[in-house]
């Protein structure tokens, strides 16, 4: 049996044309037009695997890209968002068959506080085109609820899908809950990182790095259930020291402690609007959620990962980096109790430095 959809060749050059199309349709917010384009090029002779991972997924990327590069606002990155699920929905139905599905059954999910849904609804979709009985639960499922479903349904495995790599504590969470009772979990999204080594950190069954090959991984050969004793024993022995626990508890404190003597340390920020000191507030919010994730996944490449594409968000913004070092520099002694966590900020303030150096022209 082959590992994908039959459909008939059609060139890159019509693709492209369908991505245009539903680029604009998007960025007009119609989803009338949006949904003729998809439906469209169904008629014209793609599949409808294809027009889910080559059109509407690469049309979301661009508006991940748009919103990064400051060309799209927050609202109109959630508007576009929203017209590609709704589009989404209408190729589900148009290409639904009646037929008994001729695999096993899968859940499909995003674990708690992963609200970036569409991916995993792309994958939900591609696994039904390919025979599987589908559960998709969509965003922000609490452990509990999701091995719940599992008690009900005896599905075959479990996929998971994060795009925020905050979110890999609850993603741990639910990989070891639901190996706990023997169902193996598949896992992908930017969050399990581009090798998929946070994947491998977490101890999950499989990880891949797309929808499209997610779905011939399962199709090559089942996952191998868990025993039911199954356990990760030390499988992040670094937590003994609680530094995560401690950072993560008081992340307010933090916050509100940075965000008081960044006046002091950087005065441009006393002229900020009351927007610009809510937008300061929150990127200081998710700068110490990002450190509390490097702790618990003992990287510290993932904090300092997330400071420099920060810098570069704040750039295209029109927002000095320069309040990054002065904040980075104010919890470093907040926490300088914790030598995990100061060694990750030291990290994140060089890394920064040789950004700056970098743009500057500076020899690095």
């Amino acid at each position: 049996m082959t590992t994908t959809t039959p459909h008939r060749s059609h060139g890159d050059e019509a693709i492209q044309q369908r991505v245009d199309e539903l680029w604009e349709a998007v960025l007009a917010t119609d989803e009338y037009s949006a949904t003729d384009v998809v439906l469209r090029a169904l008629k014209e002779g793609v599949a409808p695997e294809g027009v889910l991972l080559d059109v509407i997924a690469k049309v979301q990327g661009r508006v991940g890209e748009e919103w990064a590069a400051n060309r799209l606002s927050v609202a109109q990155e959630h508007a576009a968002t929203a017209i590609n699920e709704r589009v989404v929905a209408a190729l589900g139905l148009h290409s639904a068959t009646r037929g008994v599905p001729t695999r096993g059954r899968i859940t499909v999910a995003c674990p708690d506080g992963e609200w970036h849904a569409l991916p995993a609804r792309l994958l939900a979709e591609v696994l039904k085109l390919r025979g599987w009985h589908v559960d998709y639960l969509g965003a922000q499922v609490p452990a509990p609820h999701l091995i719940a479903h599992l008690h009900r349904t005896d599905a075959d495995a479990i996929a998971l899908s994060s795009s925020i790599a905050t979110r890999l504590p609850t993603a741990h969470a639910a990989i070891t809950a639901c190996q706990a009772v023997g169902v193996p979990v598949l896992v992908g999204g930017a969050a399990f990182g581009t090798d998929g080594r946070y994947a491998r950190l977490l101890g999950a069954d499989a990880w891949a790095p797309d929808a499209r090959a997610a779905a011939d991984r399962l199709a090559r050969r089942p996952l191998s259930r868990p025993q039911p004793d199954h356990q990760q024993i030390d499988d992040l022995p670094h937590l003994a020291d609680q530094e995560y626990t401690m950072v993560a508890r008081n992340r307010s404190a933090l916050v509100r402690t940075v965000f008081s003597g960044l006046e002091d340390a950087f005065p441009a920020m006393r002229s900020y609007s009351d927007l610009q000191r809510e937008h300061t507030a929150e990127d200081l919010s998710h700068i110490v959620e990002f450190l509390a994730t490097a702790l618990y996944m003992g990287d510290e490449d993932l904090f300092t990962g997330f400071l420099t594409w920060t810098a570069g968000i704040l750039s295209a913004r029109g927002v000095p980096e320069q309040s990054l070092p002065p904040a980075l520099d104010i919890l470093a002694r907040e926490l300088k109790d914790f030598p995990r966590a100061t060694r990750i900020i030291e990290r994140g303030t060089h890394a920064l430095t040789l950004v700056h150096r970098t743009t500057a022209g500076t020899p690095v």
